[in-house]
């Protein structure tokens, strides 16, 4: 009943995200008859741009940061351990790593450039990057921390979404150099931050699913069972009705 319950939930709150953008253009067109005065559909429309991030943010956090998997009846056959869990735990280590530090550095390089002219964000060289991956490395490792990090990624995430919907409801262009752009080879800010932060969700499932409980300190991991990837697939629904807003709202 309780999933039911939340499955309805959702789909009723992705049926309205899918109509905001058409609601939000209709308010633009009434605040757009009078542009230059600050007016009830003007507050609205500025307003409503913090709708699908805020939803975003809390659903993440409570849906996709604290995660429970299968431990029961453990067998030789359905296990991983050895070289191989070494293979898998080095490499999405890094691989988040790199994305969480990548991605506050994209926050910080949006801020400079929109908000403090002449102050030029230089890019991080190859010791620096190093240090801040070791650095969100140590940060992932420990529960606690990595909580923290997960919800320092969602405030970024808002705030990046925040710096773009300026951009777009006062129809500013920006420098095609940002660092933001390097990624998917796509022109969409908004579309390139939420791929940003799937990419960040899906490592931080499978970081979560290897450090889960004693896995790590054992050096056992049991093989992901059909429960197990559940999380993930509803991950995956839920962010394609988001791309699906911001490619409406575009």
């Amino acid at each position: 009943m309780i999933i039911k319950n939340n499955t309805k939930n959702l789909f009723i709150t992705l049926s309205l995200l899918l109509i905001l953008p058409l609601v939000q253009k209709q308010w633009f067109n009434l605040y757009s008859f009078n542009i230059n005065d600050i007016s009830f559909y003007s507050i609205l429309y500025y307003l409503s741009g913090t709708i699908c991030p805020s939803l975003v943010c809390l659903n993440s956090l409570k849906n996709y940061t604290y995660y429970n998997f299968n431990k029961n009846n453990i067998q030789n056959k359905n296990i991983i351990y050895g070289k191989i869990l070494l293979f898998l735990v080095v490499t999405n280590l890094i691989f988040l790593s790199y994305f969480i530090a990548d991605y506050l550095y994209i926050n910080f390089d949006l801020m400079c450039n929109l908000f403090l002219e002449g102050i030029n964000l230089p890019k991080p060289d190859i010791l620096q990057l190093s240090f801040f991956i070791f650095l969100s490395s140590i940060l992932l490792i420990f529960k606690k921390s990595r909580f923290l990090l997960k919800k320092l990624i969602l405030i970024n995430f808002i705030l990046i979404s925040l710096y773009l919907w300026h951009l777009q409801i006062n129809n500013i262009n920006v420098d095609d150099q940002l660092h933001i752009y390097r990624y998917f080879g796509l022109n969409d800010l908004n579309l390139i931050n939420i791929f940003i932060l799937i990419v960040i969700e899906i490592s931080f499932f499978t970081w979560s699913f290897l450090s889960y409980k004693t896995n790590l300190s054992d050096w056992i991991v049991q093989k992901p069972q059909k429960g197990d990837i559940t999380p993930i697939l509803n991950m995956l629904f839920f962010y394609f009705f988001i791309i699906i807003y911001y490619t409406i709202l575009t």
